[in-house]
């Protein structure tokens, strides 16, 4: 091992400590304080809006010299809007409701005992995540709200960006007598640290949340030796059906598509109905492509619109995280579900319908983490489902699906009440 290994090694096993001893502290924390301290990093945040976008400046000044796609760079982009709606976030975490201690189920048993199922802190989290800065915000207030201490490593993507967010969170632990460690930002870009932290740093780190490209989340799924929390690609699918409303079928096409191409959320694949090619095809086509969106469908769209590219099988099963959408004709829900099953990532799919059979049978047989009815695939966030924010979507099917906010990154334990029983 070299020394500089050895010494990553040394760092992270002190980093891993203080965590631990932090989310002991955090995991007897009244609400009140917690709540106090979110609050108060809101309000260092905003004290230290123009120091955050000097920081940002230097890493979209980087990031432009290391020609990053323009996705990415929308990624790492922070105004003063995007951190105004980051502080707002953080006081939106603080006011909800506490589920430490809560009580998800209770019942009494033949033998006379009372017990009751209840909320705990799940302890440390370490969160890995790329060109993002705004994680450094959500994943430190999430975890603090739920009980948890984190630790972050965020990319060299976005190094100065975390490092000021970072500061200003510390401010805000430190003016609520909140341990610091219980939010740390790993300051270094050395890959090892990412090791140390999937291998557990000597058993401090309950779970990983990856947040990032595919060949991150790959190879934390691969390499992780504690839990992982993750979602590998967003290819979301967008289903307009026979009876699906033709303006609202285009102004939810052009949204999903097209609001943010970047994110996980955005749709990558449009899958018509074959009964409405006449009414809808074209409208879709010219609203998408009218915003700069290319096509790439199969041979009837491509008959059917002019600017359609030839979609190829690689096509149905890519994320673009792009101004690009695979449009393919189906006959009807059972083939979509059929395609959707396939070729789904299982994060979001959405169907644009009046008929609330098919709708049904949509919810019923598409095995994803978020589905939606008549509104875009850009919805499929914790924000927008009233968590205040999330630390990112899980599409596994153990803990933690879809949105994960406070209460997934809680656990449970059972407590017993007795009047002395013993067991026969």
């Amino acid at each position: 091992m070299s020394n500089e290994e050895n010494s990553i090694e040394i760092k992270m096993a002190d980093i891993g400590q203080r965590a631990k001893k932090a989310a002991n502290i955090l995991a007897i924390t009244s609400k009140e304080q917690k709540n106090k301290g979110l609050i108060a990093m809101a309000s260092s945040l905003l004290v230290d809006l123009p120091t955050i976008l000097a920081a940002n400046e230097k890493d979209m000044e980087n990031g432009r010299k290391k020609n990053l796609s323009n996705a990415i760079l929308d990624r790492l982009l922070l105004d003063e809007d995007r951190i105004i709606a980051i502080a707002d976030s953080i006081i939106a975490i603080s006011k909800l409701a506490d589920p430490i201690g809560k009580k998800i189920a209770q019942w009494d048993v033949e033998s006379g005992l009372h017990i009751q199922r209840v909320r705990t802190p799940l302890g440390v989290i370490g969160i890995i995540y790329e060109s993002r800065p705004n994680v450094t915000a959500d994943a430190g207030a999430l975890c603090l709200k739920s009980g948890n201490a984190a630790i972050l490593r965020g990319g060299s993507d976005s190094f100065y960006s975390a490092h000021a967010i970072h500061n200003s969170m510390v401010k805000g632990l430190k003016s609520a007598g909140l341990p610091v460690d219980a939010i740390q930002l790993i300051d270094t870009i050395n890959r090892d640290a990412v090791g140390e932290m999937l291998k557990g740093i000597n058993g401090n780190i309950d779970v990983i949340v990856p947040r990032g490209g595919a060949s991150l989340v790959a190879r934390v799924q691969a390499d992780a030796r504690v839990p992982v929390f993750s979602h590998l690609e967003g290819i979301c699918h967008l289903y307009i059906e026979k009876t699906a409303n033709l303006n609202m079928a285009v102004e939810i096409a052009l949204n999903s598509k097209m609001r943010r191409t970047g994110i996980c959320g955005a749709a990558e694949t449009l899958l018509l109905d074959k009964a409405v090619i006449d009414t809808h095809l074209e409208p879709i086509c010219t609203a998408l492509t009218n915003a700069g969106c290319e096509i790439r469908g199969d041979e009837i769209v491509q008959s059917k619109i002019a600017q359609a590219n030839a979609a190829s099988e690689q096509d149905w099963s890519s994320e673009y995280l792009d101004a690009i959408i695979s449009i393919k004709i189906v006959d009807g829900v059972d083939e979509a579900i059929e395609h959707i099953a396939k070729y789904s990532s299982h994060h979001t799919e959405a169907i644009v319908a009046d008929d609330k059979s098919v709708v049904d049978k949509f919810f019923t047989h598409v095995d994803s983490a978020i589905l939606m009815h008549n509104a875009s695939t850009q919805f499929a966030d914790g924000g927008e489902f009233g968590m205040g924010a999330e630390i990112g979507i899980a599409t596994g099917k153990m803990h933690a699906r879809g949105p994960v906010g406070v209460e997934q990154l809680t656990s449970f334990k059972y407590l017993v009440q007795g009047s002395g029983q013993v067991r026969p």
